[in-house]
């Protein structure tokens, strides 16, 4: 069931808040405003190390020495934390590593944070999400 509140802005906050709006193609402020919070809870889930899912993204060059052997390594240290991989070859000389990741918030960061420190590894991501069931 909806609630309905209110709330007061600053004319300058409102005018960002409906440009962010526009830019991201939300229906209305309500969606938005919606979305926010549930992205603020979702953050502090991490935060308080919660059982949480997320997805690593990794891009590296596959010509680098041993480092496809490095970040199975990795991988094999963290396996209970691993849901699945996805290994796509992007071009000649880069691949891409899509990891789905499930386990207290700390560990999944870790993982992280051990795949995109390795030598070769061009781009890291962590994108952090939770069930979220209680938000809705």
């Amino acid at each position: 069931m909806l609630k309905r509140f209110s709330i007061s802005l600053e004319e300058e906050l409102l005018t960002i808040f409906d440009e962010h709006i526009m830019a991201r193609s939300y229906t209305n402020r309500s969606e938005a405003i919606r979305d926010l919070i549930r992205k603020a809870f979702i953050k502090s889930e991490w935060q308080e190390d919660k059982l949480v899912m997320g997805v690593i993204s990794l891009v590296y060059d596959h010509h680098q020495h041993k480092l496809q052997e490095k970040v199975t390594l990795v991988q094999h240290d963290f396996h209970h934390q691993i849901v699945s991989t996805t290994h796509v070859h992007m071009d000649h000389d880069n691949c891409l590593e899509v990891i789905v990741v499930r386990g207290k918030a700390k560990e999944v960061q870790d993982l992280a944070n051990r795949l995109s420190a390795l030598r070769g590894v061009r781009d890291a991501n962590l994108a952090m999400s939770t069930t979220g069931e209680h938000l809705h």
